[in-house]
């Protein structure tokens, strides 16, 4: 459901001037902690909410958000899929990416699909807040390590063997594995990337080839203990 915030009038930087922020995650409580935390900000606004892909385009249509802010794991399609369909219907809006989700896996795959930041959500609000003044001016926001890590493939050219075998993984791949250490079976994830079965099966195949695994259980084991804890080290 698309919620779009209404605001009483407010003394300082009036409505009209200020910058619209636009909410995506599957999490109602984590939508309205982050809502009161950027309406601090005198000069931002959020002009509405949704928790996932469809009802985020929707709301952004209507809305006409200054940035749009996207977590990794939505129902239905993922983040990096949204930020690509944003994107690709809104070349010039910047879109900031608030996620649990390592960024040693994600961050790279978003700014590849357009993102122009990159926020775990267990940093200090403060550093949420500079990001998101970060990206409404125009430039990109990447931690400290993330940026080392991106200038280093830069000047290596790229050559370096993947810490993880992971990275290996398209991102629809990746959606694929997440699902399934989720517990989904394949049909409910058929039904929520809307695509056929076969499809699903054949992601699997190819997951199980690049992970080095021999069965499809062994792919779904190793998905779970992926989704359980994935702070405790690359595969």
């Amino acid at each position: 459901m698309i919620k779009e915030t209404q605001h009483p009038a407010t003394t300082g930087k009036s409505a009209a001037n200020k910058s619209r922020v636009f909410l995506v995650d599957d999490h109602a409580m984590f939508r309205e902690g982050l809502r009161q935390l950027i309406e601090r900000e005198p000069e931002i606004v959020v002009c509405g909410d949704a928790a996932d892909a469809g009802a985020a385009l929707d709301g952004i249509r209507t809305t006409h958000p200054d940035l749009v802010i996207v977590d990794i794991s939505l129902g239905g399609t993922s983040g990096i899929d949204l930020i690509k369909a944003i994107k690709k219907e809104y070349e010039d809006l910047p879109v900031l990416v608030v996620s649990m989700h390592d960024e040693s896996l994600y961050a790279e795959r978003a700014l590849r699909a357009g993102a122009m930041g990159y926020v775990m959500k267990h940093e200090p609000s403060k550093s949420v807040k500079a990001a998101i003044r970060k990206v409404l001016g125009g430039d990109m926001h990447l931690s400290e390590k993330l940026a080392s890590s991106m200038v280093g493939k830069f000047m290596r050219g790229n050559t370096e063997q993947p810490t993880s075998l992971l990275e290996a993984l398209s991102d629809r791949e990746l959606e694929v594995f997440r699902m399934l250490g989720q517990g989904k079976a394949v049909r409910l994830i058929a039904n929520e990337m809307n695509v056929t079965i076969p499809t699903i099966n054949s992601f699997r195949n190819r997951i199980k080839e690049k992970l080095n695994l021999k069965t499809s259980t062994e792919v779904m084991l190793q998905a779970i203990q992926w989704v359980q804890d994935e702070k405790t080290g690359p595969i």
